[in-house]
């Protein structure tokens, strides 16, 4: 690399030496106990970028991660990245057989783990080493031969339609993301934040720990998103900002503590990954004064903000995911790549240059997606003469009931509106008569009853009759994956086939 080059350079192990330089002795994360301040944080990644290398890896080995939320996980992710490392993300969830295949795909050279996840890393097919035994070693100057388009990670997708992917992501289009987020967010050095979703996630690490470092804030971070836990740490370091997608959002409310604890410090409040339902998007806004919120959309291979709902939006678009973000372009268009009118449905596609170089190793999916030279979300939305975007449902979870097309969103937020309704999925399931049924999954509130036909003619008041669901059926959890996102594929697999009437529906939960 030339002189001028790495003057210019702008990777992410350069966000973080500016950011020890500009914030010094300022606290940058809590751990537990432990508090690592700027300087100890960059500190500690040269150190562990050393021990890496020092242990036989070279530049553009794959390292996977996968563990739980912790100091040693974020320190891994930044050592890879001042090392030329490329860190491959791994839920920790995994069964030894989806970690393998991960493992495989990416060509891994190193996996590090927890020990509680030894008996899988062991089976995975790599060597393995756990994150407190590879991150000591010998500090020295890191970076040098890291450009910005070099490959920072590979950001495998939850695999809702098929075998993950692993979306390649340069250091270039993660710190243009990381600007959009500042921007959009209003990320600063005055947040105090709560970080409680899972680091190996884009939204939790991409989102906001990263654009929070680079923005001088202090980061709380905790194992998982606890309801009574994230409640008492708002309370007690008097937290500012806080991320959580719909699913964790629905828990805070319900627990018993959310009127107990002083949240009054709350600022800024931030979901996505999902679609919130409207009615639990009011409750939330109602119960905590003052607060703004901000509904941040997109997906991984976009790094992945795509567009921000700003507060001072939400009173007249409470449904839009918003406008897209600074570095973002954003069309809704027809299967010939038109736009279509304001209003109507088509397909989300984007371009920018948060978007990933590529999928790892799979030519045909990266052709398809970026088919005719925009990146193809796979989300059918509408957007209005404004600009503001509206996702109307993934294109998988349409539900063509009968020959006529149904939102599973549109059914959800009208059986949200019943009182006795703590989380609800709408589903489409194999019929006979109407090739695809609209079928209802909920949870109910605790001490809650409700029958099905009390239900069905709920939503009768607000559905056209094409829409009520044909059949509802109780549960007491809903399936998520260790991000909070719903998993309707377990529940397509799991009702298909069942009636209301073999469960019992009109008992209560």
């Amino acid at each position: 690399m030339s002189d001028a080059a790495r003057a210019g350079r702008n990777t992410i192990g350069d966000l973080l030496r500016r950011s020890a330089e500009r914030y010094r002795d300022r606290v940058a994360l809590r751990w537990g106990d432990t508090a690592w301040t700027y300087r100890a944080l960059d500190d500690a990644a040269e150190r562990a970028a050393g021990a890496l290398l020092g242990a036989g890896l070279a530049f553009g080995d794959r390292v996977v991660a996968y563990g739980r939320n912790s100091d040693l996980y974020l320190i891994a992710w930044l050592a890879c990245c001042k090392a030329g490392l490329i860190h491959v993300s791994a839920n920790y969830a995994l069964t030894a057989t989806e970690l393998r295949y991960i493992v495989q795909q990416s060509g891994a050279n190193l996996l590090l783990h927890d020990p509680s996840l030894s008996d899988n890393a062991a089976a995975a097919g790599v060597r393995t080493v756990l994150f407190a035994d590879a991150l000591d070693g010998a500090k020295g100057p890191m970076g040098e031969q890291v450009s910005d388009g070099d490959i920072a990670q590979l950001c495998y997708t939850s695999g809702t339609t098929g075998s993950p992917k692993g979306a390649v992501m340069t250091h270039r289009a993660l710190m243009s993301e990381y600007v959009s987020c500042i921007v959009a967010c209003e990320h600063s050095a005055a947040d105090r934040v709560l970080a409680a979703l899972p680091l190996y996630h884009t939204a939790q690490l991409h989102c906001f720990t990263m654009p929070q470092l680079m923005a001088g804030a202090e980061i709380v971070l905790i194992e998982a998103p606890v309801p009574a836990l994230c409640l008492e740490l708002i309370e007690r370091h008097r937290i500012t900002s806080f991320f959580s997608p719909p699913t964790v959002w629905i828990n805070l409310l319900r627990h018993p503590d959310f009127d107990r604890r002083d949240l009054s410090s709350l600022r800024n409040i931030y979901y996505g990954a999902a679609i919130m339902p409207v009615p639990v998007l009011h409750e939330l806004r109602q119960r905590i004064p003052g607060v703004r919120a901000f509904n941040c959309y997109g997906q991984s291979e976009m790094s992945p903000l795509a567009t921000v709902l700003r507060p001072e939006e939400h009173d007249a678009r409470p449904s839009s995911v918003g406008r897209p973000v600074l570095h973002v372009q954003t069309r809704v268009v027809d299967l010939d790549m038109k736009d279509v009118p304001p209003g109507e449905q088509g397909e989300i596609v984007h371009r920018s240059p948060h978007l990933m170089l590529r999928y790892w190793d799979n030519p045909a999916a990266t052709e398809e997606a970026f088919a005719g030279g925009w990146f193809h979300s796979g989300d059918v939305g509408t957007m209005d003469a404004d600009g503001y975007l509206y996702v109307v449902d993934r294109i998988k979870d349409v539900i063509n009931t009968g020959g006529v097309l149904v939102a599973s969103r549109e059914v959800e937020d009208a059986i949200f509106t019943h009182p006795a309704i703590a989380e609800c999925a709408v589903i489409a399931i194999a019929d006979e008569r109407w090739i695809e049924a609209i079928a209802a999954v909920v949870v109910l509130r605790e001490g809650a009853e409700v029958t099905e036909d009390a239900l069905l003619a709920h939503s009768r008041q607000t559905l056209a009759p094409f829409k009520v669901p044909k059949r509802v059926f109780f549960a007491e959890a809903l399936p998520k994956n260790t991000a909070g996102k719903l998993l309707k594929r377990e529940l397509r697999r799991a009702y298909t086939g069942q009636t209301s009437a073999v469960l019992g529906m009109a008992a209560s939960a």
